[in-house]
Formats: structure tokens, sequence, C-alpha cells
């Protein structure tokens, strides 16, 4: 189960900053100013929570889900 919640982390990390970049790079090319420029960094920080959230659940709830193994280190006789 570790290895999956890492995966989860790791995975939602990158989807976390691809969703922070998509909405920050109008800002930091320059397209935006005033107001809209700190409503565009307000919105890459919520679509990044969003999105960290949204691939951290769906890593784990797909791995959760999945048939138990087998228990092959005892033998009952």
């Amino acid at each position: 189960m570790t290895v999956e919640i890492g995966y989860a982390l790791f995975s939602a990390t990158l989807y976390a900053a691809a969703a922070f970049l998509l909405f920050v790079l109008p800002v930091l090319y320059g397209l935006v100013s005033g107001a809209a420029k700190s409503g565009f960094v307000t919105a890459a920080g919520v679509a990044a929570a969003l999105a960290f959230a949204a691939r951290t659940a769906e890593v784990l709830w797909r791995s959760g889900r999945r048939a138990p193994e087998p228990d092959h280190g005892t033998t009952e006789e």
C-alpha cells in the first residue's frame, strides 16, 4: 500500500503543477495585469489544489478496489 500512496502523491504533485502553470502562464508572459493578475493567481492556486486532491483520490480509490492478493506466506495443514 505504501507504493500506491507514494505514486498517488507524486503524480498528484505533477498534476497540480501542470494545473497551476496553465493558469499562471498568462501572468508570467505579461498578458494580464492589475486585478486580473491576482484573479489568475488565485484561480491557479485553486486549480492546483483541486487537481492534487482529485488525482490523489483517484489513484487511492482505484488501488483500493483491486482484488486482495492471496497470502502465500502461510500454509495450513
